[in-house]
């Protein structure tokens, strides 16, 4: 049986500020449904990757491919329409509108170019809503004003609208900093919740048990470059990502972890 094709392939991708390379020649490859957690120190480029890949920053060389197109040079709301969303490190929403407001918002325009929108919001739109709202267990919160939310529903309410426009990749920067151990394991739930419908996800997290929990495959960078590209236990035996990441003591906590199995 042939494999698949991946779905995003990235290529000798790098991005400079100055003579700073905060991307350096990065080349790597994700399959559909594959989710691929990157980690690395603070300043590895992990966000500036995410930054590239949305069109938000374009790369100063290199090519990105995604679902057989070249998407290294389009605009980033060309690019949503292709099939990318992403969530931020910080909460992004319209604080003053409703939570369905929000969610609606993507929905109608996150897949489609409204150069002239229509003055209603359709049953399409409408149901898409509700289904993104549900895949994240926020139905039954519309009425509330997002602005209000405490941090996890604020997070999760980001996750939703992502999803409502539909994408065949998701982006996800830091998911849960700032969680307790509670709402961590909610926002799991949420991200199985949106792979199990075959959106392909890379995320980028420092918290260790929810990126080797979730991923299929982790990516490490530092000096954004990578330093490993393999499966979440392989980690620990790695000395590079030991000494430059990790360290003895985050290392051994992960095996026992690892050993222990995941939840």
């Amino acid at each position: 049986m042939t494999a698949a094709p991946p779905l995003l392939v990235c290529h000798d991708v790098s991005k400079h500020f100055g003579a700073l390379a905060a991307v350096s020649q990065l080349s790597f490859q994700v399959a559909p449904g594959e989710i691929l957690g990157i980690g690395g120190p603070n300043g590895a480029g992990k966000t500036t990757l995410f930054e590239v890949l949305s069109g938000m920053n374009p790369a100063t060389s290199g090519q990105i491919v995604f679902a057989g197109r070249d998407i290294t040079r389009m605009a980033p709301e060309a690019i949503c329409h292709a099939g990318i969303a992403r969530t931020f490190q910080l909460n992004a929403s319209f604080d003053s509108l409703t939570v369905r407001d929000n969610v609606r918002v993507a929905a109608y325009f996150g897949r489609d170019n409204r150069r002239a929108p229509g003055l209603k919001i359709g049953a399409g739109t409408e149901a898409v809503t509700d289904a993104a709202l549900a895949a994240v267990g926020l139905t039954g919160r519309d009425r509330e004003i997002a602005g209000r939310l405490p941090v996890i529903d604020r997070k999760l309410l980001m996750l939703a609208g992502a999803i409502a426009t539909r994408p065949k990749l998701l982006l996800m920067d830091e998911p849960v900093g700032g969680l307790n151990a509670g709402e961590i394991d909610r926002m799991m739930d949420a991200v199985r919740a949106v792979a199990a419908q075959g959106v392909t996800i890379i995320l980028i997290e420092h918290v260790m048990r929810f990126l080797v929990a979730l991923s299929d495959r982790v990516m490490i960078l530092h000096h954004g470059a990578k330093i490993f590209d393999g499966p979440p236990e392989g980690l620990v035996r790695d000395q590079k990502v030991v000494d430059v990441y990790l360290g003895e003591g985050a290392s051994q906590r992960l095996a026992a972890l690892l050993e222990g199995g995941l939840a």
